[in-house]
């Protein structure tokens, strides 16, 4: 009888599964204090960030009375609606003339702001021209400049030219965003392709147009970013306001609270009336990130040059 060797093919047949066995990644399997930690960590930034929210809110219920003699963060009797009802009507509603000047403010000048922005950051990307780079590096600069010290020198330069105590001395500023043209700057380069350019070009699409139907669209997340930072931060601004302005009905919301506050002691019933009116302050806040946050998808440019 002959004995039958095995071939080297059935040898490497034989061994490969355990090859690919042995050769195989080990997938990391997360362990239940890692993942316990997490949860700890985000509850309690979650529980950091909401309870002053929940607190303001349960304050807005309460009249003047309940709001020293009751739970901080439980309600009493609910007078939310009598509470705004009397804050409205407080003053003529001078209150709601500041919301709508906030709105004008910050609506109009993240909107302005954002499309200056990214016009600046996709000509900076896309456009070669002498200067780029000193002028990209100024808007870096700019960035690193806080807003509290160009106050004074704005406040000076309006003087000069007899803006100061208009609604301009406040808009105008809120224009320029250099951390807008940063963020746009870099979002262009890395999601608008050249070669599409290109192909909008050889069909005839003029650089505007070819900005506004195209780049704006792949660009749009960075775009969305922009307003919401420009919006947030000019709702919240309050020393340049406060510099500027005389006119109570030209204040903003965070000035008109600021000065109500200031006469607490003069007037008891106006404590209820800045709780009630930093509630209302927030919600616009709100609605925009929910509203907004839809558009933030990255990679809508992906795929469109194959």
């Amino acid at each position: 009888m002959t004995a039958t060797l095995p071939t080297p093919s059935d040898t490497t047949t034989a061994a490969s599964p355990s090859r690919r066995r042995a050769s195989a990644p080990r997938v990391a399997r997360e362990s239940p204090l890692s993942r316990a930690s997490a949860l700890i960590v985000m509850l309690v930034f979650t529980l950091y960030f909401l309870i002053p929210i929940w607190w303001l809110f349960i304050a807005s219920t309460k009249s003047t009375a309940q709001l020293t003699s009751t739970a901080a963060l439980w309600f009493a009797d609910f007078n939310l609606i009598e509470n705004v009802s009397s804050l409205i009507a407080y003053r003529d509603g001078v209150y709601l003339k500041w919301m709508l000047n906030s709105v004008l403010y910050a609506g109009l000048g993240a909107l302005l702001g954002t499309l200056f922005a990214a016009m600046c950051g996709y000509a900076l990307a896309k456009y070669s021209f002498p200067g780029r780079d000193a002028i990209f590096n100024v808007v870096l600069g700019g960035v690193l400049v806080p807003a509290t010290a160009l106050a004074l020198p704005l406040f000076l330069l309006f003087s000069q030219v007899g803006l100061t105590n208009t609604f301009w001395s406040v808009f105008l500023p809120s224009l320029v965003s250099p951390f807008g043209v940063y963020l746009t700057r870099i979002f262009a380069a890395a999601s608008v392709p050249d070669e599409l350019l290109e192909a909008a070009r050889l069909d005839g699409s003029g650089e505007v147009r070819t900005f506004f139907t195209i780049s704006v669209k792949l660009m749009l997340p960075a775009l969305v970013t922009v307003f919401l930072f420009q919006f947030v931060a000019i709702w919240n601004n309050f020393f340049l306001p406060l510099i500027m302005l005389r006119d109570e009905t030209l204040f903003p919301v965070t000035l008109g609270l600021y000065a109500w506050n200031s006469q607490v002691n003069q007037i008891p019933e106006l404590r209820l009336y800045v709780l009630v009116g930093a509630f209302l302050s927030i919600i616009p806040l709100i609605i925009t990130f929910l509203l907004l946050q839809r558009f933030w998808r990255s990679g809508l440019g992906a795929g469109s040059v194959k």
